[in-house]
């Protein structure tokens, strides 16, 4: 095995019905740009009644039609938040923790502490977090898994992956490896996946890859190191 394989992210996704949601950052293969991407699935009608929305620079969940909401407590929250040179990207409200966190001058698995996986038993999805962090024309990034240490929800384990930006590198996480029931965990470290120059090949890459039934929406964004310009992309099922 080649621990330093770079995989095609469509590859490592097509095929499998339920990935869940999952994220990805790096960097550009000309190394001018930082990638960070959030998609949503859903099996669920309450899950699947959502889209990603923009307000003042974030990036949110919403319903799609607020009549149908069910249960808003894990699907409805703010995925993508800015403070000040960072850039937080979340598959829940954990992302205003973070922020807050960081505002007050804590690290970001040192917010995280406060958090533990969803309620949701019996799956006890995990919290996916990763913040970007943009110094001289360049970042660095982290990423965290928050998940049930067994099948009971007994207690949290706590990851957290911590990474320079390689050009054309980029890492992957998704909070399951598969469908199932109770859907089985992701596990390991984040995968390492290619990052290509070009926003909309990578976006439907991504997007195509997700399976049709389960997946809501994908957010792209592509962040230029040198003026900090974003070129952005939002594709909602539901529209």
């Amino acid at each position: 095995m080649n621990i330093y394989e770079i995989n095609k992210i469509d590859e490592l996704i097509k095929g499998n019905s339920y990935v869940g949601r999952g994220i990805v950052v790096g960097k550009t293969e000309d190394g001018k740009k930082a990638c960070s991407a959030y998609f949503i699935m859903g099996r669920s009608a309450n899950s699947r009644n959502r889209v990603f929305t923009k307000r003042d620079g974030n990036i949110f969940t919403e319903p799609f039609d607020a009549s149908k909401v069910e249960d808003p407590s894990l699907i409805i929250y703010a995925a993508i938040r800015e403070f000040e040179n960072k850039l937080i990207v979340t598959n829940g409200d954990q992302t205003d923790t973070i922020y807050e966190g960081i505002k007050n001058g804590e690290s970001f698995s040192g917010a995280l502490t406060k958090r533990e996986f969803e309620p949701d038993a019996p799956n006890l999805t995990p919290r996916i977090s990763a913040m970007l962090t943009f110094d001289n024309a360049d970042f660095t990034y982290e990423m965290s898994i928050l998940k049930s240490a067994d099948a009971n929800g007994s207690a949290c384990n706590r990851y957290t992956f911590s990474y320079p930006s390689l050009p054309g590198l980029g890492h992957f996480i998704h909070t399951y490896i598969c469908d199932g029931n109770p859907i089985p965990t992701f596990c390991g470290e984040p995968e390492r996946v290619e990052v290509g120059n070009c926003i909309d090949e990578f976006t439907d890459k991504l997007w195509n890859a997700l399976d049709e039934d389960n997946k809501i929406s994908l957010y792209v964004r592509y962040t230029d190191l040198e003026t900090g310009e974003i070129d952005e992309r939002m594709i909602n099922k539901n529209k």
